[in-house]
């Protein structure tokens, strides 16, 4: 977790240091909330192409006590992510979004429940997604998952 507070330091300091009100609006919480959504649905869809056009090249993912650049995360649990997404019912808790500039993250929490492979599941999953502002609109550049069994 230190790690994941370092690199976030590190992303995020300069655009707080560098705050422009003016790209602070609706419009910005929007469209960090929508790329965040996508994010999930193209997920649970199994949408590959979806997940590459939010997620930015140098992405980072954390999960499962590891950390894997996009590619990694493509070949080793997308598969498995999607299989475990469609399988739960997904019920929204808590959600934070906070815009400095350039730089926007995203913290969730949300129980998920169901049944994946033969095993009912009742979890609270925390996600953290950091995202940067990019020509073509907001990015995913980390994302950090755990979990917890409400069981």
């Amino acid at each position: 977790m230190r790690h994941l507070a370092f690199i976030f330091l590190l992303v995020a300091a300069p655009a707080a240091a560098q705050h422009d009100d003016h790209h602070h609006h609706a419009d910005d919480e929007a469209e960090v909330l929508s790329t965040a959504n996508q994010f999930t649905a193209a997920i649970a869809a199994e949408d590959r192409s979806a997940l590459e056009s939010i997620l930015s090249p140098d992405a980072l993912i954390l999960e499962s006590g590891g950390i894997e650049t996009r590619e990694e995360y493509f070949g080793h649990h997308f598969g498995a992510d999607a299989e475990f997404l469609a399988a739960m019912t997904r019920e929204p808790l808590d959600r934070t979004i906070h815009i400095e500039g350039d730089v926007a993250w995203v913290a969730s929490v949300t129980r998920l429940r169901g049944t994946f492979r033969e095993r009912d599941l009742d979890l609270d999953s925390a996600e953290l997604l950091v995202l940067r502002r990019t020509p073509e609109g907001w990015r995913i550049a980390a994302v950090h998952w755990s979990s917890s069994s409400r069981e």
